[in-house]
């Protein structure tokens, strides 16, 4: 039997300076839609969810004009690889590297992510 995400609490971490920091609850997140999230050293990334229910997260800030817009591009796929179009100039930037697909020469920071269960309810409780 499985839990429905919203029944268990997972939340969306992304590996920062080789610690896992937690950026939202899974439930935050609507498959092919993004959210913008705030880091603790001020960078604002775009954490996405696709279709089969796997978390992704990118920059925000689009290189090409300067706007931290990527969180609401519009997600795809080229060749089986996952892809977000800006909203402004619709430059795809791919979600697992950061590579954009129209331009070899640029790229975001593109960071490993997991779903992964708050400390609090996988201790044994206490009574």
């Amino acid at each position: 039997m499985t839990m429905a995400p919203e029944r268990i609490g997972l939340r969306v971490e992304l590996l920062l300076d080789q610690r896992w920091f937690a950026v939202c609850d899974l439930t935050d997140l609507i498959p092919g839609r993004g959210v913008a999230a705030l880091l603790p050293d001020g960078t604002q990334v775009a954490v996405f969810l696709d279709r089969a229910g796997r978390p992704y997260a990118i920059d925000n800030r689009d290189p090409f004009t300067g706007a931290y817009v990527l969180s609401r591009g519009l997600l795809g796929s080229a060749d089986g690889r996952p892809f977000v179009a800006s909203p402004l100039l619709k430059q795809r930037f791919d979600l697992e590297t950061g590579r954009c697909l129209d331009d070899e020469t640029v790229t975001v920071q593109a960071y490993a992510t997991r779903t992964e269960l708050p400390a609090e309810l996988l201790s044994p409780s206490r009574t």
